[in-house]
Formats: C-alpha cells, sequence, structure tokens
C-alpha cells in the first residue's frame, strides 16, 4: 500500500526464526529500501555516502540475519547514516494498527490525545454527533465494543510515533460505513458513561481529487470572533474552493482589528496554496516561504502579492497534527515576522514521503526532497515552534473554551490597543 504521510513509525516485534522464504523476502526487502534511495533521494550521494559501499557492506549483513527484529535493526541502522528524518521502517503489526480504514462514514467530530484520552476538541455542526448530544470535553472510551485506552498506549509507547498519527489512528476508530451506526460509550463532563448509538454520514465537506489519491472530503471556515476574522480548514486541497473562499474571507476583513488561520489537525496538501494565500497577507514582492530541493530540481516557494492585502496583526494556530503544507505556510509566516505562531510544536513533517510497503509486509517511508525556511532551518525534525505555548485541556473544552483561540484573540486585542 502506498500512502502520501510524512510520518515516522518504530517498533519491536516478537523475535522468531526465518524460513529461507523469510529471508529472501527480507533481502527483496532491503534492494528495494536501497535502490529506491539510491534513486528517489534528492541528493546523487544520499546524505553525502558512497551509497554503492553501503549495499555492499550490510548486503552480506541482512544474509545473515536470523529474525525479522535483526531485519529491521539493519534496515534502520542503514537508514540512520542518512541522518535524516522521514525514512522510517513500519513493522508489519504496527501498520496494521496505524492504518485501520473501516469506512468512510463519521459522526461528525473530531478528536485530540490528551493526557492518554481521546477528547473531543469539535463537534460538526448538524451531524449526527451533534443530534446525539455529544460535547466538547466529552472523551470517548470505547467504540464499536472497543476500548481505546490499550490502542493509545501501545501506540504512544513508541517514543517515535508521531501525534497526527496517532490521532488519525484514534479517529479512524470511530468511523464505518456510510449509513451504517457506531456504538460510542463516552465520558461526559461529571466522568459518568454515556452509551450512544451514533449514525454514520457523510465526512464534513466536499470530496475533492487530487492525483492518484482518493477523494478527500475538504471543508473550510470562517467567522468573526471579538472583532478579528477566522479562518479554518482541513487541508490544502481542493485548490480553486479553498483558495477562493480563503481570498474572501480575508478581502471581506481587511480593516478587521486581526486575522486567525486556524491549521490544527491540518495534514498539509498542495505546497502552492501555500505560496497564494501567503500573498494575501505579504505586500513586498520577492519574500519567500522557503525552498524546496529535489533532485535535479529546486523549488522556491515565494509569496505572490495580491493588489490589496490584510496588513492587521495574523494568528496562526498549530498542534502536532499540522504537518506538510500547513508548517510550510506558518514557518515561513513565522520567518517573514508576518504571523505569531499560538498552539503546540507542529508535526516536524514537512516533506513530501511516501509509504511504500516492502516484500516481507512492512513499511517503508522516504523523503523525496528537503525543506529549507526562509529563516534557514530545517522544518522536517523540527517543526514550527510556537511563539506563544498554548495547550488544550479537557477542562477548558468542557468549559465551552478553546484556549489557543483564546490566546490568538487577547494578542490580537493587545495589538488593536484601546479604540
Amino acid at each position: 500500500m502506498r500512502s502520501l504521510l510524512g510520518i515516522l513509525l518504530l517498533a519491536g516485534t516478537l523475535r522468531a526464526q526465518l524460513t529461507p522464504g523469510q529471508k529472501q523476502l527480507n533481502l527483496d526487502s532491503f534492494e528495494k529500501v536501497w535502490t529506491t534511495i539510491r534513486d528517489q533521494h534528492w541528493e546523487k550521494n544520499p546524505g553525502g555516502l558512497d551509497w554503492q559501499a553501503i549495499h555492499e557492506e550490510f548486503r552480506p549483513r541482512i544474509e545473515k540475519a536470523d529474525s525479522i527484529d535483526a531485519t529491521r535493526a539493519l534496515l534502520r541502522e542503514m537508514l540512520d547514516r542518512l541522518h535524516q528524518t522521514h525514512f522510517a521502517i513500519i513493522p508489519s503489526t504496527v501498520y496494521s494498527d496505524v492504518d485501520v480504514t473501516l469506512g468512510d462514514g463519521s459522526p461528525g467530530l473530531d478528536l485530540r490525545v490528551i493526557d492518554g484520552q481521546a477528547v473531543v476538541t469539535r463537534v460538526d455542526p448538524g451531524s449526527p454527533a451533534e443530534k446525539a448530544g455529544v460535547k466538547l470535553g466529552w472523551a470517548v472510551v470505547s467504540a464499536g465494543g472497543k476500548d481505546l485506552a490499550p490502542v493509545i498506549e501501545k501506540l504512544k509507547s513508541d517514543p517515535s510515533m508521531h501525534e497526527l498519527m496517532l490521532e488519525r489512528a484514534v479517529l479512524a476508530r470511530l468511523s464505518g460505513p456510510e449509513g451504517g451506526k457506531l456504538h460510542v460509550v463516552f465520558l461526559d463532563a461529571a466522568n459518568r458513561n454515556v452509551a450512544l448509538d451514533l449514525d454514520l454520514g457523510d465526512p464534513r465537506g466536499i470530496p475533492a481529487k487530487f492525483g492518484n489519491l482518493p477523494p478527500q472530503y475538504v471543508w473550510f471556515e470562517a467567522k468573526k470572533i471579538d472583532g478579528a476574522q477566522y479562518v479554518a480548514f482541513n487541508m490544502f486541497l481542493d485548490l480553486p474552493r479553498i483558495m477562493g473562499n480563503f481570498g474572501d474571507a480575508v478581502n471581506s476583513c481587511l480593516k478587521c482589528d486581526g486575522l486567525i488561520i486556524d491549521l490544527r489537525g491540518n495534514p498539509g496538501g498542495i505546497g502552492g496554496m501555500a505560496m497564494g494565500m501567503a500573498g494575501f497577507l505579504v505586500d513586498q514582492a520577492g519574500r519567500k516561504l522557503g525552498t524546496m530541493y529535489m533532485r535535479g530540481a529546486t523549488i522556491n516557494f515565494a509569496v505572490l502579492p495580491r493588489p490589496e492585502v490584510f496588513k492587521g496583526p495574523v494568528a496562526v494556530l498549530v498542534d502536532g497534527s499540522s504537518a506538510s503544507t500547513s508548517e510550510i505556510f506558518a514557518g515561513g509566516l513565522k520567518d517573514l515576522g508576518r504571523a505569531r505562531i499560538f498552539g503546540t510544536k507542529s508535526a516536524a513533517a514537512a516533506l513530501p514521503s511516501i509509504i511504500d510497503k516492502l516484500p516481507n509486509g512492512d513499511g517503508f517511508q522516504y523523503a523525496m526532497a528537503n525543506y529549507i525556511s526562509d529563516g534557514g532551518k530545517p522544518l522536517e525534525g523540527n517543526g514550527v515552534i510556537p511563539d506563544q505555548e498554548v495547550k488544550l485541556t479537557r477542562k477548558a473544552l468542557l468549559a465551552g473554551h478553546d484556549p489557543v483561540v483564546d490566546a490568538a484573540i487577547e494578542w490580537i486585542q493587545k495589538q488593536r490597543g484601546p479604540k
């Protein structure tokens, strides 16, 4: 299975002796990993290494490996020689836990893992969840008869587990066939169990196609909050519609006290959209968000200024599920001094990467480019660091507050000064 996800997943499995057939599959997997890096890495000499010499060193060691654990350890050692993130071996057991696909039907809510609990952070208007009375801050105990705590604990036990992948894996367990029902047990504000049979409807948004990816449901939201324009969207996809909506939201509020762009949970998408959106906020030509380096090509993420731009204070909200284009956009605006960042550190997964299934059943993640922000630092492995760290808490959500939005509003009001 191939998937455009920028996520590191590592885990161990029970040690088991290999059959001759399994040994051959591991050798085939080694060859696929080595060849892919040779052909796809953005540097002709990946990591500055003699890649042919790497092959000659590791092939005999792989041949002698007597377990799947030993094979994975050698492949990871080889990848570690690159000293670059977004290169990983994903054990098939972890891959099956993470890559859960139960269907496109959704109850219409979003989750974050907060202090080990799957906490409701958004209930979509008009959704089955809203109609059933689900509230912000409720914690999900089980879905479809399966407790979530063991799943969260297992996935979090891997120190390199990515927050974005963790939350996607948990949220996937609250999905199923459209038109079906899902039995979900929540903890309410008083920590009492509330059992609900939730209808599974269409996901929020409008389906959009991009390349060979399956259709993705993309939504956009804009509203006024205390004199500021608040904008949120879940992916940098559906370019004509989302760019149009973003432009309308900004242009309709050029005199607003401030602009809040909420990229929490946004895994990215089309990189060029970051350049276009930045053009509504930066009036100087010749500026750029950063530079992406690929084999034989360099792409400058140049800002494309619009005839009219918003010149007021801009707050960008990020969290550990903000990745890829979200990081390019947020990090670039920060480096240009055009936005203040609120929330928690982003996913540190800015590079375009692919996860391929290896012959032995494991997954292999590899990056195809490198990205350096305008400030001269790679976002990959570092992420966008907030200017003001603000964490979501279940207590605040239960009280109907979003502390990250509240902090952004408070800052905007201070920039405005007394009226």
